[in-house]
């Protein structure tokens, strides 16, 4: 490995890693890899993370090293998300096309507009374009993370960054979480959906768990202990949680009052779809 030659000849140690989706998908497995890293650098080692392509499939991988970036940056709850790439930042157009297009240097919401702005072509380095980064910057920002995007095929990238102070940052709305809250705010493997009404979005930005009561709809097929997105009448996203059933008994339950379940279901279950301790709401 050419950069773990470069960095010996500066006397510093290297140890790699390969980290496959479910390393950061399933709870257990997050937490183990976040131990793993933070032994690492309390050792002085300089951990180098990829994504293990041996025995990942289609369905369960990331795909680029952008998102599995942005997860790894929310499992050692970093502060900052740095990605490099063959442009000075995110442009309003395609620089390789438009000589007038501009640098946005500052990012405070990521819409469709922000996405319609990114190339979705990869570039020579990576494996992931510039739409892929505006994907890891959202899933970094959910849990209270900054993204910074910058040019790195350059000579001595991150000098040239602190002498010219140019590429795009992206500010998070969010505060930072802990646990499970922070786990979940950067999920990408979501299940299933669940469409609430109002009252339920109240109940919820009021502290509370989300009951079968307040579900309209119920899209997907989720188990139990599934990650599933919350959204209103609208499809707007709200957030998501660890559901306590799956997508059938959901199916039967919805709209009915909690003291219902057993009835309906058969056994005594839990009164709440989602605790609210296993709940994040975003603020978007």
């Amino acid at each position: 490995m050419i950069l773990s030659r470069f960095l010996r000849k500066k006397k510093k140690k290297v140890a790699q890693i390969l980290l496959t989706f479910s390393d950061t998908e399933d709870r257990r497995r997050s937490l183990n890899s976040r131990e793993t890293i933070k032994s690492l650098i309390l050792s002085d080692v300089i951990p180098i993370i990829n994504e293990n392509d041996t025995v990942a499939t289609d369905e369960l991988k990331f795909g680029d090293n952008d998102r599995l970036a942005a997860r790894v940056a929310q499992i050692v709850e970093a502060d900052l998300l740095l990605l490099l790439t063959d442009v000075k930042g995110l442009y309003n157009q395609n620089p390789k096309h438009y000589d007038n297009a501009k640098l946005l240097e500052t990012v405070k919401k990521i819409d469709s507009q922000i996405y319609k702005m990114a190339s979705s072509q990869t570039n020579s380095y990576g494996s992931g374009g510039m739409f892929t980064k505006i994907q890891a910057a959202e899933i970094a920002g959910s849990y209270g993370c900054n993204t910074l995007i910058f040019q790195g095929n350059i000579d001595n990238p991150f000098k040239n960054l602190k002498k010219n102070d140019v590429g795009s940052l992206f500010i998070s709305s969010e505060k930072k979480k802990k646990g499970v809250k922070n786990w979940l705010a950067g999920s990408i493997n979501i299940s299933g959906t669940l469409e609430i009404d109002n009252g339920a979005i109240n109940a919820l930005n009021k502290g509370a768990s989300l009951l079968p009561i307040g579900i309209q709809r119920v899209l997907g097929k989720f188990s139990k202990g599934d990650i599933i997105e919350i959204i209103d009448y609208n499809g707007k996203k709200l957030g998501k949680g660890i559901s306590y059933y799956d997508a059938n008994e959901v199916e039967m339950i919805k709209g009915k009052k909690s003291t219902l379940i057993k009835k309906i279901l058969g056994y005594e279950g839990r009164e709440e779809i989602i605790h609210r301790d296993y709940l994040y709401l975003s603020k978007r």
